[in-house]
């Protein structure tokens, strides 16, 4: 698997978890329940975007230049 892909689908599944934490705490502060279809739905939809923009903005970081690839190291950029 390419790193960036691994990358994708870490960031992916940190989005889904986070959704799913505030979900949680939202239920907790309010007493009021969420269905378990919405809040998967939701936290699906939530992670595949997390996923893109993690893709996207990679992609454009390093095409630009703006920050040095992560899969070098400091003795391999000289």
């Amino acid at each position: 698997m390419h790193l960036r892909t691994k990358r994708r689908l870490l960031w992916g599944v940190v989005g889904l978890l986070s959704f799913l934490v505030l979900i949680q705490a939202y239920e907790l502060a309010t007493g009021d329940l969420v269905d378990w279809g919405v809040k998967f739905g939701v936290a699906l939809v939530v992670g595949i975007a997390a996923a893109f923009v993690t893709g996207r903005s990679q992609k454009r970081l390093i095409e630009e230049g703006s920050a040095p690839a992560a899969d070098e190291t400091e003795n391999e950029r000289s």
